[in-house]
């Protein structure tokens, strides 16, 4: 009787080793690698419908600009008395024509690249230049900092609008003058912003590691503080191609800013403040161009602010009230 028990207590311990071998030999699991910050930004950024709704917009314009020469056989320059102020749908003109018998649908595409050329350009040089001179600024501090902001105090204390007039009037009204002119107008808010963010960062245990392996200096500003830094920079960034389409319009209204034969938004509506009574369509058609661009443009850019901010939930308020009702023992 004891030598069968010692058998069944010896092939059950042996059963459950066996049984348990296969489990013991598996490589564990690897853990599920939480998502990075851009990549949460991303998932935050896609469950904002006014930033995707801004986004498609301006991707919907970019390709307009890109495509114009096949989206429309009138060239933009070639006028025709014969064929002046015609109603829109005549003859092929989806819009109509202006003063001139020029196409208006096809100087609206051709505007759109001259509009957005200056609006992107001029935000990608502002920010590298206020970026740099911020991350100077920010991170060595001392009479560095005492130097470039007094010029960034210099340069705020300035009318913007009358020095961009001066220097047109001096220099002409190239696109290429254009674009140096708003971004040598344009580049003190970043440097602010990437300052304050350097100097918060500048005081952080890994730039004191990085300097006790000897990295150098330029290395922390380039390679790590920078990456830190980068959230805020962006998001001034998409809000800066809005205001510089704004002062491009707002100066070639004026009539020193883009010139025939180039054509752009403002432009434009220059041309068409006389015809405001005649023929208002004229001046509607860019006006709703700048408008519908700087809205999306400024979706775009809340957006990628909410996105980047790790106080942002991606779940909708609704279904946290709706939680906070059911579970919240005080029932508010």
């Amino acid at each position: 009787m004891t030598d069968m028990i010692l058998e069944k207590a010896v092939s059950a311990g042996t059963r459950n080793t066996a049984q348990g071998t296969p489990s013991a030999a598996q490589p564990p699991v690897p853990e599920k690698r939480p998502p990075g910050p851009w990549k949460t930004a991303m998932k935050k950024f896609m469950h904002n419908p006014l930033a995707v709704t801004g986004l498609i917009i301006l991707l919907i314009f970019v390709l307009a600009a890109l495509f114009a020469k096949w989206l429309t056989p009138f060239d933009p320059t070639h006028g025709d008395l014969l064929d002046s102020s015609l109603p829109p749908g005549t003859d092929g003109h989806w819009l109509g024509t202006d003063e001139l018998g020029r196409d208006i649908f096809a100087r609206l595409l051709y505007s759109t690249r001259i509009s957005l050329s200056i609006g992107f350009l001029v935000a990608l040089v502002s920010v590298v230049v206020g970026s740099l001179i911020g991350a100077i600024s920010g991170y060595f501090g001392g009479w560095v900092d005492t130097i470039f902001m007094r010029l960034v105090d210099v340069m705020n204390s300035i009318p913007l609008l009358f020095l961009n007039i001066l220097i047109l009037a001096i220099f002409g009204s190239k696109v290429s003058y254009m674009i140096m002119i708003l971004a040598f107008t344009s580049w003190m808010s970043v440097a602010r912003l990437v300052r304050g963010s350097y100097l918060q960062l500048r005081e952080m245990q890994y730039v004191e590691a990085a300097k006790a392996i000897g990295v150098s200096s330029w290395g922390i500003i380039f390679r790590h503080l920078l990456r830190n830094a980068s959230a805020p920079i962006i998001v001034n960034a998409t809000l800066m191609v809005g205001a510089a389409i704004l002062s491009e319009s707002a100066l070639s209204f004026l009539g020193l800013g883009i010139q025939e034969p180039d054509t752009s938004w403002g432009k434009m509506l220059s041309n068409a403040q006389e015809f405001m009574l005649v023929d208002p369509l004229q001046a509607l058609y860019p006006g709703l161009c700048i408008l519908i661009v700087v809205l999306a443009v400024n979706f775009i850019g809340d957006g990628i602010r909410d996105g980047l901010d790790p106080k942002k939930s991606t779940i909708p308020q609704r279904r946290l009230d709706k939680w906070r009702k059911k579970f919240s023992k005080s029932g508010v």
